[in-house]
């Protein structure tokens, strides 16, 4: 009887010790949840950056918060979002509910993440946004703060500058084309896939495009997942464009690259294509990508500060490719999460917050500084501009990405965008921007 009560209490010890143990562990580590679609090259990228931020911090030790070190433990989640938007609010439960983490980051399809975010709100845990880019994410928080608070934007900026940004491209390419082509009016055709985040782009392009000097000659608004768009080219082709303004998030920006090369549309193409922002996009194309422009937040050869090559060259050594900008999970944990904890003692959401709406943080594609709306109010989305974020554009050339915008200049009394680079250098500069090419058939076809 002695035997097996000093047996039993040594027993109930050791599960004393065991769980003192694992206390301590959890109270020393931080738990990230990635949430992305997985099978897909957004949500690797997701998680291939989160990856690389973790195995940084964790190699010197974790990030110092006080007298100890904590070490960053990432956590997985298919949110399968381009197919359920159920099964993307499900898998946030699980890593808040189920693996008990700390932040989640991640994301991408706006509809799969606005009830993602409730999730992440009920439970008032940080949600770090990066890959939506429609402006009810952020319009939530300013509309009712003390619900959205835990939400953050850290990539892409907002589809309103998104918009912005790419118009830019368009008109500088557009005006490249007029003078090359000895044409008095510049067609564009708007090819943008079925989704959310792409219909206030759409109307603002058909907005726009005419206050610009140009015609659109029509909208063509395909799947997201469609595979053969050969029937929109054709439509194209017909309507005689010089430009197509693309919108795409999703694998269907693979098929109109793969079709319109192979028939050599005779038109520029140019606009938003995530999966063009991919190494492996050439191949998937089998290699007909060439000429295409795509925004893009990341290229070989080019640098935004002096933190850009360390991790794109990183990256690339580590997984074979360029970053797109769903890497960014990287700069969510190294240069904005791991910062705040340390600054601010632990994990305390509030004071993490507040250290985030209130810093200036450097990260490898520029600045981030969190934006108040015109009332004053919190939106925890990015500043956009010289001196913030501004993207790139990237050319497929030959087989390569190749950085051709932007070039800034000084338009008294701000830094303006501008398709020719600047006389010498300047503190605005982004190092390795190339000039674009006019593939030979659009000159063919059009130059009179």
């Amino acid at each position: 009887m002695r035997r097996t009560k000093k047996f039993a209490l040594m027993v109930a010890l050791c599960l004393v010790s065991m769980l003192m143990v694992t206390t301590a562990w959890g109270q020393n580590s931080i738990r990230i949840g990635v949430i992305g679609p997985m099978q897909f090259s957004q949500g690797q990228g997701h998680w291939n950056g989160a990856l690389m931020a973790a195995e940084e911090l964790n190699a010197r030790g974790g990030v110092q918060v006080d007298n100890r070190t904590m070490r960053i433990d990432l956590v997985q989640a298919d949110s399968n979002e381009f197919i359920s938007l159920e099964d993307a609010a499900k898998a946030m439960n699980r890593l808040i509910a189920r693996d008990k983490v700390d932040f989640v980051i991640g994301g991408f399809r706006t509809e799969a993440v606005l009830a993602m975010q409730d999730v992440a709100m009920d439970a008032k845990k940080i949600f770090v946004g990066v890959g939506a880019a429609h402006p009810e994410l952020c319009n939530r928080v300013a509309r009712d703060y003390d619900r959205y608070k835990y939400f953050f934007r850290s990539a892409p900026f907002s589809s309103a500058y998104l918009v912005k940004t790419v118009f830019i491209q368009l008109r500088t390419v557009g005006s490249l084309l007029r003078q090359t082509l000895g044409v008095g009016r510049i067609k564009v055709a708007i090819v943008a896939e079925q989704a959310m985040w792409a219909d206030p782009m759409v109307a603002a392009a058909e907005n726009y495009i005419p206050r610009m000097g140009m015609e659109v000659v029509g909208v063509w608004r395909p799947s997201p997942r469609a595979t053969d768009v050969s029937a929109e080219l054709a439509a194209i082709q017909r309507a005689d464009a010089h430009m197509v303004f693309t919108i795409f998030s999703a694998p269907v920006g693979v098929a109109l690259a793969r079709q319109a090369g192979e028939m050599k549309l005779p038109a520029a193409i140019v606009g938003i294509n995530v999966e063009a922002q991919k190494e492996e996009f050439w191949e998937a194309t089998n290699g007909a990508a060439d000429y295409l422009m795509t925004m893009s937040t990341y290229a070989r050869g080019m640098a935004f500060n002096e933190l850009t090559r360390d991790f794109v060259d990183g990256y690339y050594k580590r997984f074979g490719e360029t970053p797109s900008f769903t890497a960014d999970t990287y700069s969510a944990i190294k240069h904005l999460l791991a910062p705040a904890v340390a600054a601010t003692g632990g994990l305390d959401a509030e004071k993490i917050i507040t250290y985030l709406e209130e810093t200036v943080h450097l990260i490898p594609s520029g600045k981030i500084a969190f934006l108040k709306d015109e009332q004053g109010r919190h939106l925890h989305d990015l500043a956009w501009g010289p001196g913030g974020q501004t993207g790139i554009a990237v050319q497929w050339q030959n087989g390569r990405q190749v950085p051709v915008w932007p070039h800034f200049k000084w338009m008294s009394p701000q830094w303006e965008f501008s398709a020719e680079p600047p006389e010498t250098p300047h503190e605005m500069s982004y190092e390795g921007i190339q000039p674009y090419v006019i593939a030979p058939w659009v000159i063919a076809a059009h130059k009179q």
